[in-house]
Formats: structure tokens, sequence, C-alpha cells
């Protein structure tokens, strides 16, 4: 009964938010309360919810001083180099700054968390996209599926989770998987190709005209003389057979943006905004690479790490307490956004978690796979790490169904070791999951919809996660 409720709990909330009846927040709320009382707990629900409340409450506090952090960064200019160089490659061509998105998104990611690679890579291309009038999910769904794919770094999460619930070395695990994680990071640019030859079809290719200074929604950062038309200007296009109406209406449509918030100001990337710090531009550099590497190095807690980032940063960008306000002011929005939507995930983990659903939908499962699969469970168990860290989060699938699934392969005489990689290669749908709290990061700075996110980018996303198991089998490494 407690599976069949937790599926039925999960596929509601995905059909409520995809068709847009519910906000994400108001679903991951109210669905997990009604079915908790559905089973009979609902004296318990306050229990579950505080738990699951005290299990996120430090990565809310990381995302809450990350986007402090990497607000102030982007604010000062510390990034404003990297835009120039995405222009340079880009020349207002959707299919080389869709490529752009996968290439930045898979270099930041690096450091090996999703929150702080979608805040950069959403920063530096937002502003292209909406210039272009290209469709805003293409971006989300690129950033996000090629994260996906890095986050199985040694330090990214799920491979660390696969060598400690296993009793295996980290490095085991990822260096043999480096060749099929190359292919489906191929998979990922080659995917960018096609959505990027999409977006010219519709919009065609713009030629950069003239300079902007102070235009919202626009691209200020020059880039080797080519320049983005004025606001209501009409942009000359080579090919294609959109109009900028119908252009407008598509990422009105893809990404959820109403027009009065198409209007809405992006100052992130003004070159003349006055809260640029050009010479305490390598002291910023200096900082954000010290802070990453001791994340890397966990030397501290992410989240004392960020709260000491943001109130050094904040210190000593801008030593006048006005401007401080001003700058904690500015991103309170995506502040606000984003740790209430990870405390709303609370409710839905802690009742999913509490009741025992997690449990009995592992259970059955596993329990469902025939036994002539035994001597495949390296296969079963990359197949279903693409639905399972969908569904439940990382700590449930590795901690909880990984170890029995690693016992049915042993008994079949398949090593540890290969079912540990294969269960890594679920991530790159893992990282859309409603259960990740850096996707809202994502979508909340992109002014995506989550269920319009989700629609477009799931199928992707899955067949990138295929693609990364199908060439483990195929190098012999699962």
């Amino acid at each position: 009964m407690l599976t069949i409720l937790g599926f039925a709990m999960i596929a509601t909330f995905l059909v409520l938010i995809m068709m847009k009846k519910m906000s994400p927040i108001a679903a991951l709320v109210l669905i997990p309360a009604l079915f908790c009382v559905a089973v009979g707990q609902g004296a318990k629900l306050g229990d579950y919810v505080i738990e699951g409340v005290g299990t996120l409450a430090p990565t809310a506090a990381m995302l809450m001083f990350a986007i402090v952090y990497f607000g102030v960064m982007i604010d000062v200019g510390l990034f404003d180099p990297i835009v120039r160089a995405i222009l340079r490659f880009c020349k207002a061509d959707p299919m080389r700054i869709v490529i752009g998105t996968a290439l930045l998104a898979a270099v930041v990611s690096l450091d090996g968390d999703g929150s702080t690679t979608f805040m950069i890579t959403v920063s530096a291309m937002y502003p292209l996209y909406k210039r272009l009038k290209m469709s805003l999910v293409v971006m989300t769904g690129v950033a996000a599926t090629a994260n996906g794919v890095m986050n199985t770094l040694p330090w990214g999460g799920p491979t660390a989770r696969a060598a400690t619930a296993l009793k295996v070395d980290a490095a085991d695990i990822f260096v043999p998987m480096i060749p099929a994680l190359a292919v489906g990071l191929l998979a990922v640019i080659l995917l960018a190709c096609v959505l990027g030859r999409r977006e010219r079809e519709r919009l065609g290719t713009l030629t950069l005209d003239e300079v902007l200074v102070g235009e919202p929604g626009t691209v200020l950062a020059g880039a080797g003389g080519d320049r983005l038309t004025k606001s209501g200007a009409t942009p000359t296009r080579t090919g294609g057979t959109g109009d900028v109406r119908g252009a407008e209406a598509g990422t009105r449509d893809a990404g959820g943006s109403e027009p009065a918030a198409e209007e809405e100001e992006f100052q992130g990337l003004d070159p003349h905004r006055p809260t640029l710090r050009p010479r305490l531009y390598w002291f910023n550099a200096g900082l954000t690479v010290a802070l990453l590497t001791a994340m890397i190095m966990e030397l501290m807690p992410i989240p004392v790490l960020f709260l000491l980032g943001a109130a050094l940063a904040l210190t000593v960008n801008f030593p006048h307490m006005p401007d401080q306000r001003a700058r904690v002011a500015a991103h309170a929005d995506n502040v606000l956004n984003v740790s209430g939507m990870v405390f709303a995930a609370a409710v839905f983990t802690g009742v999913l978690t509490g009741t025992g659903m997690v449990d009995h939908m592992a259970d059955w499962l596993v329990g469902a796979i025939p036994d002539a699969m035994g001597p495949h469970m390296a296969l079963v168990t990359g197949l279903l790490s693409v639905p399972l860290t969908y569904f439940m989060s990382n700590d449930g699938f590795y901690f909880g169904v990984l170890p029995v699934l690693a016992e049915a392969g042993a008994s079949h005489g398949v090593s540890s070791l290969e079912i540990a990689r294969a269960s890594i290669t679920g991530q790159p749908l893992h990282m859309s999951s409603p259960l990740v709290p850096a996707v809202f990061v994502l979508v909340g700075m992109a002014k995506v919809e989550f269920g319009d996110h989700t629609r477009f980018t799931v199928k992707w996303a899955a067949l990138t996660s295929l693609v990364v198991l199908g060439s483990g089998i195929l190098f012999g490494i699962i």
C-alpha cells in the first residue's frame, strides 16, 4: 500500500506542476501533507517535517550565502571577462550560444557544486538568451544536463556516496568511468548543437550592430567589434524564418515569462554599473579560487565557507553599510525563492522518508528484478539509477537501494565496483529532480517555470544517462 501511495504522491506532484495547476512550493508542501494523512500518519506530520527541515537546513544555508556571494561577485565584475570571451565565440549565433552554455556549465562544474555552476552560467548567458529572444528552457536544460554529467566527479557527491555505501575507493569508481563520462559530455555538446540549430532556424543569425548601455535584458559587454541592436530597433537577420514577435512568443511560452518580466533590469553585466570594483578584481578572483579550493578539499563545511566568503566579499567590496544593505536587498528575491523552495522540499522528503514510502518503493523495485537478471545486475543498477535518482534523494538511493543491489549482484559474481560505476550513470537526469535544491537556483535565476523545465529536459537528460551507461558497457567498464 505504501509503495502505491509513494508512487502516486510523486506522480501527483509532477503532474500538477507540469500542468501549472500549483506552484512548486505549494505542491511540495500540500501534496505530501495530504498523503501523510491518507496513510494514517497525520499525527506525525510535524515530526516528519522537522526532521526533513533539519536535514536540508545546511543546504538552505549554503544556497542563501552562495547566492549572496556570487551575486556580489557578479556585481563587482568578476565574471565580465568570461562573458566577453563567450560573446567572441558566440557572435550572436544561436547555435554557438547553446554550445557555449554547455561548455561553460561543464567547465564551472569542476567545482563540484551545482548551485554555483548554475549561478555563474545563468549570470553569463541569460542576457544573451533574452536579447536574442532564444528559448530559456534550452539554456536551463543544457546547463542542467551538462552539470549532471560533471556531477560524477569524486568531490561532487554521488561518487563519494557510492564509495562510502559499498566500502570501495572513489578513485576506483571514477577514473575508469572517465571515457564513458567523456562520451556523455560529447552527447551533451551534440545535443546543444541540435537544439542550437533549431533556435537558429527559428530565429536566424542576428548581426550585433551597436553597443547597448543601460538597456534592460541585454548583454552589455562588447566582443570583438560586434554589438547588439538597441531595444526597439529591428535586428538584422541572416537566414531563419522566425520574426521578432514569433521568437518573443516562443521564448515566453517556453520560459513561462510574461512581457513585463522581459523588461526587468538585468544589470549584472553593465560595464558602467556603479558596483564595479576593477581595482579589487584580483582580490575577488583570489578569494573565489580559495573558496572553491577549500570546498574541493573539504577544509570546512560548505555552508560555513560561503557564509565566511559572503561576509568577507561584502565587507571588502562595499565597506559602507548602506552599500552592503543595498547589495543584500538586490539579491534577496533569489535568496527567498530558493531557500523557500528548499524548506518546502523538506516537507516532501520528510514525509516520503518518515512514512516509509521510500523504503517500500525501493524494496518493491529490487524485488521485481527477475533472478535471471542477476548476472547483469550492473546493467540493472544503471537502468534503475535513472528513475530512482530522479524520484529519490542521492542519500536515499546510494545508502538505501545501492547496498541491496550490490548484495544481489555479489551473489551472481558481479563486483561492487561495477555496481558502483553503474550507479552514477543516472546523474544527468538527477540534476533536474525536484528534490535537488540547485535546480531551483537554475530555474529561478533564469525565470523559467519548473514545470516547463521538467517537460523539456527530462527526455534529453534521460537519453544522456543511457548514453553514459551504454558507453560504460561498450568500453567494458561496467
